[in-house]
């Protein structure tokens, strides 16, 4: 798909085989094109008429000519705001599109604001995605490249066109964040994903470490061994960074971004195995790495002010001849000893190793994403993430960003009074703790490794990041949530 950008006052619909405008309720969101004005009342007046209906697909009204209009309102799902309701009726506007074989369309959208031209670009962008690497019929659109004209004002021309910029940025690495989780387990391993993030740090111009076992082993980030000693195929820690980092004011110390992702590129539980119905989900399980990936590639394309570190913690869960037993105790990176009561909690261990290269590299914000426990989604349902946070502050600008990005979070609490659930009679701490609780307790499992005097967020993103069915404007698969809220935090914190 092709997004291209026209003012309205210029726009000739001869030029168009179809034109779309926006409405809600009765209001219309476009005008029509100077050409076409004189019958802007009469669509005004059938919008008008039909305004009550509940209308899921785009209204066809009449033909002018070679010209078919048509008028999409805005659902009215309930639960998602404006700009998420922008982004749905763009994914149905694609899906009509196709469905008419028509090469070309245009959208009038000439009354709607900056940030919501901004979600109609990325409602297009996302819904156009689909997974088709493996399928033997390839299914090319009958029209090759299908193209939408969206048409805005001429005064806003120049800052949609920087909207329309950015989000075509933003969401090709949505959907690169995509594909990685869309990966059989048996084609992305630990090392096949680090040449593809050294690959990808290339083209960004990142900076990029990768340590093999033996280095892990060597320099004492025994999570990720551990966890991935099992598999013939071992683990790896891949640190990415970004410098667009600006004096702080006054003397202060700049912020340092530190995100770090979850990377079990397949998770069976290990020896404590999972039951076998489902298990093929389990490809997705690293689609917290996969985020911080593309979201610090993002942020490079974008050349946001601030410094920015990814940290992608990849390892393979796996039963073998070597593989972590119920019981065994290993010292993490910062001292202190983990009995591993459950292997199938493993991604809490490899991100205590990303917890402490965050601090090396001199964090000032952490956020660590992981698909982490059922226990989140049993709590709040698959269209919420969990966000745990140590600082106010913090908390504050992460909720803007996600109003921003149109992601939904729940602020969840770090209850101290469930930390003893974590005590072992043997080690300093065991890696599960009662049934109940069970999303607070990993997210107060992994606070023990948190660098001393920094702000940190934990993001629970088992519900969000991965679906089976179409959810709003995508489609079964990885979903890439969470990059553009990691973005527009690195925004904030740039003091954008």
């Amino acid at each position: 798909m092709k997004l291209l950008l026209e003012a309205i006052e210029k726009c000739r619909s001869d030029a168009i085989p179809a034109l779309l405008i926006l409405a809600e309720q009765e209001k219309l969101l476009g005008t029509l094109p100077k050409d076409r004005i004189s019958i802007l009342n009469q669509v005004q007046s059938i919008v008008k008429s039909q305004a009550a209906k509940t209308l899921t697909d785009p209204m066809e009204l009449f033909s002018v000519g070679e010209l078919l209009i048509s008028v999409m309102q805005l659902p009215q799902k309930k639960g998602l705001n404006r700009e998420d309701r922008i982004r749905l009726a763009a994914s149905r506007i694609g899906e009509w599109q196709r469905s008419r074989s028509l090469p070309r369309i245009a959208v009038a959208a000439d009354q709607l604001t900056t940030p919501e031209c901004r979600a109609l670009c990325e409602g297009f962008l996302i819904a156009a995605y689909d997974f088709r690497k493996y399928k033997s019929e390839k299914k090319p659109e009958k029209n090759g490249n299908p193209e939408i004209l969206i048409l805005t004002s001429n005064e806003a021309l120049k800052r949609n066109a920087a909207v329309l910029e950015e989000a075509e940025a933003v969401c090709r690495q949505i959907n690169i964040c995509r594909d990685l989780v869309n990966e059989p387990g048996s084609s992305l391993d630990p090392e096949t994903f680090a040449q593809y993030a050294r690959k990808a740090a290339k083209e960004a111009g990142l900076t990029i470490k990768i340590r093999d076992e033996k280095k892990l082993q060597g320099e004492g980030y025994q999570g990720l061994w551990t966890v991935g000693k099992g598999s013939d195929r071992p683990p790896r820690m891949v640190t990415l960074g970004y410098d667009g980092g600006k004096a702080g004011k006054s003397g202060a110390k700049a912020s340092h971004f530190v995100m770090v992702g979850k990377g079990i590129t397949f998770d069976t539980g290990g020896i404590s195995i999972k039951p076998s119905q489902g298990m093929w989900e389990m490809k997705c399980d690293m689609a917290g790495a996969a985020t911080v990936l593309t979201a610090i590639c993002a942020i490079s394309a974008l050349k946001l002010p601030i410094k920015v570190s990814a940290v992608l913690c990849l390892a393979e869960n796996r039963p073998g001849n070597a593989a972590v037993l119920p019981g065994d105790i290993f010292t993490a990176k910062n001292g202190k000893t983990i009995m591993v009561d459950n292997t199938d909690a493993e991604g809490r261990l490899v991100l205590t190793d990303g917890l402490a290269e965050a601090g090396a590299l001199g964090a000032t914000h952490i956020i660590d994403l992981a698909t982490l426990t059922g226990a989140i989604v049993r709590a709040i349902g698959p269209s919420m993430a969990g966000l745990f946070c140590n600082d106010d502050a913090f908390a504050k600008t992460l909720f803007k960003a996600a109003e921003s990005a149109g992601e939904k979070f729940v602020a969840m609490p770090l209850e101290e009074e469930y930390r003893e659930y974590l005590d072992d009679p043997v080690a300093d701490m065991k890696n599960v703790g009662k049934q109940e609780a069970g999303a607070i307790t990993a997210a107060l499992f992994l606070q023990e490794f948190v660098p001393a005097k920094t702000a940190w967020s934990h993001w629970d993103i088992a519900g969000t990041a991965f679906t089976t069915a179409p959810w709003k404007y995508f489609k079964p698969g990885g979903t890439g949530w969470g990059v553009k809220s990691l973005v527009e935090t690195a925004r904030l914190l740039a003091g954008g």
